[in-house]
């Protein structure tokens, strides 16, 4: 069975920089120009910046403060729910049954010159909605979130700074055929998406600005997916590989086995690796991967590493320098130099576990921000805060559920 994880780019410091300067002080007074939807309360100043994480469970989605861990708003939602956050600092896509909606952390930054002044308000779930049936991928890319909904195949193209306005307007084309897909907005305006149908997916074609179709590749089945590296390249996934876009070229990396499956992968805008997991049982019904590939998205080079323990399509993060970061099922953070694949630390962080064999069930969840590695454990209903560059725990929460998925926003 697919992993069908929803991913982002790791463009967010990126993103939240560029929203933070579009809603300098020479807008609107803050209170007005960037209120929380739903809440009554004024927003109050802060000293800093106030991080906070999202954790979804069934039934709703806890609002946690990020440096203390401790509980700020615990929202209820129908059904079950994915979360990624939406570049920005504030806001987080939950995607419904019905499309994207957008939750407000209630925590933000705005400019003051050559200073910020930083604000947090109560959290709650906006009216802003995006997308249509099957909400699937959100990435985050070039100062742009794309919205790729696989019951539609409609794909919504939102600025992150709108969302901070309050009044997003979305640029929305479709594909010819809805499957469970991806797209990816490119700062000269062109659009990465993949092909295929309900039944199959087969590779990726490149729209120009005016959504006409400039490149395609069909050698990529399974296609599933999606990282950026830097100097603007771009990852996707295969059952037998991975497609390199480098500008309007498209390259194929074979993987070594005849049956490598690359789907999940997570990269980093200073770095030219992507990190990505790797499976090569084509019979097996959930297979738990021992080995992740790194791919050298300039020359080509892909290469396989054993991590020594399983892990989950939850478990790939980038962490400072670029490193590796995987969540392994015995517990620990494993970090890995991605120029060269070696292990640089082992930090066990949570007990033992299995991922189960329903993708949407609770089970450990890493983000890293700002080097702090945030992981949780549905199982003793925790979440722990992992510093990265010194090893050390510097935070541990009990939550009031089993938590199943987890994004952060950086306030």
């Amino acid at each position: 069975m697919l992993s069908p994880r929803t991913t982002f780019t790791r463009s967010l410091a990126l993103l939240a920089a560029a929203s933070f300067a579009l809603v300098a002080c020479g807008d609107a007074d803050p209170d007005e120009a960037t209120p929380t939807a739903g809440s009554s309360a004024a927003p109050a100043e802060r000293q800093s910046a106030t991080p906070r994480l999202a954790l979804s469970y069934d039934g709703g989605i806890l609002v946690l403060d990020a440096d203390t861990l401790e509980q700020v708003a615990d929202l209820p939602v129908d059904g079950f729910v994915r979360l990624n956050s939406a570049g920005n600092g504030r806001h987080v896509f939950v995607s419904e049954t019905g499309g994207f909606r957008v939750l407000d952390a209630g925590t933000w930054t705005r400019a003051h010159g050559d200073h910020g002044h930083h604000y947090t308000a109560e959290p709650a779930l906006t009216e802003m909605r995006f997308g249509g049936a099957e909400p699937g991928h959100v990435v985050v890319h070039d100062s742009r979130i794309s919205l790729f909904s696989d019951g539609t195949g409609q794909v919504d193209i939102v600025e992150p700074a709108e969302l901070l306005r309050g009044n997003p307007v979305a640029t929305t084309f479709t594909v010819p055929q809805a499957h469970h897909g991806v797209a990816v907005f490119r700062g000269d305006g062109s659009v990465v998406v993949t092909r295929g149908d309900e039944e199959s997916r087969s590779g990726i074609a490149i729209l120009d600005k005016a959504r006409e179709e400039i490149a395609r590749n069909d050698e990529c089945p399974g296609i599933h997916g999606e990282a950026a590296a830097s100097d603007g390249r771009l990852t996707f996934g295969c059952e037998d590989g991975i497609l390199i876009v480098d500008g309007n070229d498209i390259r194929k990396v074979a993987s070594p086995d005849p049956y490598g499956r690359i789907g999940n992968q997570a990269g980093d805008h200073e770095s030219p690796i992507v990190l990505g997991d790797y499976k090569s049982d084509r019979d097996a019904e959930l297979e738990r991967p021992t080995r992740f590939s790194l791919t050298d998205t300039r020359t080509g080079e892909l290469r396989l590493v054993d991590l020594g323990t399983s892990y989950s399509f939850r478990s790939l993060e980038r962490g400072p320098g670029g490193s590796a970061v995987i969540l392994g099922t015995d517990g620990a953070l494993h970090v890995f130099d991605v120029r060269t694949g070696s292990r640089t630390a082992r930090i066990p962080a949570i007990g033992e576990w299995t991922e189960p064999d329903e993708w949407q069930s609770p089970m450990p969840n890493l983000v890293v921000q700002d080097g702090i590695a945030y992981v949780t454990d549905p199982a003793s209903k925790r979440v722990i805060a992992m510093n990265l560059n010194t090893g050390e725990k510097v935070g541990e929460a009990g939550l009031a559920h089993e938590t199943i998925e987890l994004a952060a926003v950086t306030g």
